[in-house]
């Protein structure tokens, strides 16, 4: 099918004809004298082009319409009218004819384009893949391990993923428990420790750590935990150049978009009827990824955007520094919601406070229209106040009026609900007391702006690893007011962007059950480590709050790999090694199955006209993204050769005999 479909593409091209040879310079001159289609140094920005292609851009058009072969090329007349052939031109643009670089013309002469059908920009799924930048030898320390995550992605056509989301194998599963134990000495005090089991079986308490990318991950939780989670919280990337790593150039924002879509759709099926979702982010991506969450979710499910004052503004900002992020909350079913808020004092709206709590004052004499005693002749009358009779008197010296009958103002000053304060010139006035409801100070706000949080994680982490291994990890404190809003005790908490392990810490700390994915390899050095030293009873972040002095347990595992240990074997290459990488990618049967030996060989002479990093992300396309894990369904195929123990806990995990 695939074969077939790009050989269709490439005879559709054919059929542009000896016309097209003449016009690759002619359009892309006219292109060019519109600044939004170049760049500073003058050279095209086809991705532009090809927005303003499919969003039928007037602009663009008018321009197109301007030369008269372009004209003739790509419009047709009907019946009078002019129709823009928009099929035809995104061929042109996607053509290796139109503006080649060396990049575009050794994937195209591999099939990897798809003219015709353009797997880039269809968005059907979008897989990423994370390399280091350095390798780290033996003995380094925690700062020289320091180091930014690059991630290729990779956008999927959606007939290519039929056995991508399928359930996959888990392999190194281990259970972490604290243990209680006595003080050489005898003394009262214990002290806890950290015990590893391996050859286990999975349970439904069992919290769940989980190392593969989260696509896939999230897929795999599907079978066990459908319309089971409580709470989902995400702290993605942000899709700029400052975010803790770096997308390359192809990581645009519609690709963005579409990263966050796939992601969204499986977490949706994932949450309870009366479950939440908030999604930490910036102003880059905010206005965008809030209509996105709408159709996902529902605008009608909407709850509110949360501001978090994360950190200090920039100071080289060109315009305006940026010192917040945004949550946005979505409920699963807006009906069904259930939201647990803290009691808080407002000392702004109730600034009084006596023996039976908070509360605010209102006058009881009538004021503004109507407030005098010819309005409302039944409301002027004397009421006894601390052995005192007081008349409703208006500032000016002439009679008013109470807002309350006599009986029910006599029955609020024996109930203790009015109290009295003297005017400046001597006339007693009565104030009813109102005091804040339960239902008041349950109240959250749609600011959160505290200073302390912002460096509350790095000293945290500070605290935990000697340094910290992350410039922006969100702190407990903030995770802990939103699993405290959508969560109560035993529910299930899920993160499937994990980074050093908040999320899961917080849930653990506050008696939650959680699930944690994250596909970086630091997930042992730092997210294992630290959830291990919060079961000793560590006493940083939420821990004193919460009174917090360890104990529990969690279950730690990895998606069986099988073609991305193709992927990491290309992200560790070098220049040295690339070579030989090539042509073990090359031999392996785990490369896409419609690219034949030939068309790898005539392509092969412009691959050494690639940067190291293009050679890369090509070899890495060449991978079968439907073979990056073994599915569950083939783990007994002995060409895997899975464990017994690992085959045990998968068949747990999917409760299967």
């Amino acid at each position: 099918m695939q074969h077939q479909r790009h050989l269709r593409s490439k005879t559709d091209k054919e059929q542009l004809g000896e016309v097209m040879k003449n016009i690759f310079d002619t359009v892309a001159e006219l292109l060019l004298t519109n600044d939004k289609y170049k760049t500073e140094d003058g050279k095209l920005l086809k991705a532009v082009v090809y927005s303003d292609v499919m969003a039928m851009s007037e602009d663009l058009l008018t321009l197109l319409l301007s030369n008269e072969d372009v004209k003739e090329t790509f419009f047709k007349d009907v019946q009078g009218t002019l129709v823009f052939d928009k099929q035809k031109f995104a061929w042109f643009m996607e053509s290796k004819e139109f503006l080649p670089d060396s990049y575009t013309s050794y994937t195209n002469k591999i099939g990897l384009t798809h003219n015709g059908n353009f797997i880039s920009q269809t968005n059907d799924v979008v897989l990423d893949f994370p390399y280091k930048d350095c390798v780290l030898e033996g003995g380094q320390d925690k700062d020289d391990q320091k180091r930014s995550e690059i991630f290729y992605n990779e956008t999927i056509a959606s007939d290519e993923i039929s056995r991508m989301l399928a359930p996959k194998v888990f392999t190194n599963a281990k259970r972490y428990t604290a243990v209680s134990k006595n003080n050489i000495g005898g003394g009262a005090e214990k002290s806890i420790s950290v015990e590893e089991e391996t050859g286990i079986t999975f349970n439904d308490n069992d919290n769940l750590i989980i190392k593969g990318n989260n696509l896939i991950a999230i897929a795999s939780l599907l079978k066990r935990y459908e319309i089971k989670v409580k709470c989902i919280y995400i702290d993605p990337p942000y899709n700029t150049q400052n975010d803790s790593f770096n997308y390359n150039d192809s990581f645009n924002h519609s690709t963005w978009l579409t990263f966050m879509k796939n992601r969204l759709e499986l977490a949706k099926k994932l949450l309870r009827e009366d479950g939440s979702i908030f999604v930490q982010c910036d102003d880059n991506e905010y206005g965008y990824l809030k209509v996105l969450m709408d159709n996902i979710f529902n605008r009608d499910n909407f709850i509110a955007t949360l501001v978090w004052h994360g950190r200090g503004g920039r100071q080289d900002s060109s315009f305006i520094a940026q010192v917040h992020e945004s949550i946005i909350c979505y409920a699963k079913n807006k009906s069904q919601a259930k939201f647990y808020k803290k009691s808080i004092v407002d000392t702004d709206r109730y600034p009084y406070n006596d023996e039976r709590g908070k509360y605010k004052t209102q006058l009881i004499r009538k004021w503004g229209s109507n407030s005098k005693r010819t309005d409302r002749p039944n409301l002027f009358y004397g009421v006894k106040f601390n052995d005192e009779t007081v008349f409703p008197i208006l500032p000016d010296g002439e009679d008013g009026c109470w807002r309350w009958s006599e009986n029910k103002l006599i029955s609020e000053i024996n109930n203790g609900n009015v109290e009295a304060r003297k005017r400046k010139d001597g006339i007693t006035e009565l104030y009813q007391k109102i005091y804040q409801t339960r239902e008041d100070k349950s109240v959250v706000y749609t600011s959160w702006i505290e200073n302390r949080w912002v460096s509350e994680s790095k000293n945290h982490l500070d605290e935990l690893f000697g340094s910290s291994p992350f410039d922006y990890a969100k702190p407990e404190s903030l995770i802990d007011e939103l699993v405290s809003l959508a969560t109560t005790v035993n529910d299930l908490v899920l993160d499937f962007h994990l980074g050093s392990g908040t999320t899961a810490a917080v849930a653990h700390k506050m008696g939650r059950r959680y699930i944690g994915v994250e596909q970086m390899d630091y997930i042992q050095d730092i997210t294992v480590e630290r959830l291990k030293k919060v079961l000793e009873g560590e006493q940083g972040g939420i821990s004193k709050a919460q009174n917090w002095h360890g104990g529990g347990s969690f279950v730690y595992c990895e998606l069986k790999e099988d073609a991305n240990t193709l992927i990491t074997t290309i992200q560790n290459a070098t220049e040295d090694t690339i070579e030989s990488v090539k042509s073990s990618i090359y031999a392996d049967e785990r490369i896409v199955p419609y690219l034949t030996k030939q068309e790898l060989a005539d392509a092969d002479k412009d691959f050494e006209n690639l940067t190291l990093e293009e050679k890369k992300q090509t070899l890495i396309k060449l991978v079968d993204k439907n073979k990056l894990y073994v599915n569950a369904s083939d783990m007994d195929d002995e060409t895997y050769q899975i464990s017994d123990a690992d085959k045990a806990f998968t068949k747990s995990f999917y409760e299967e005999a």
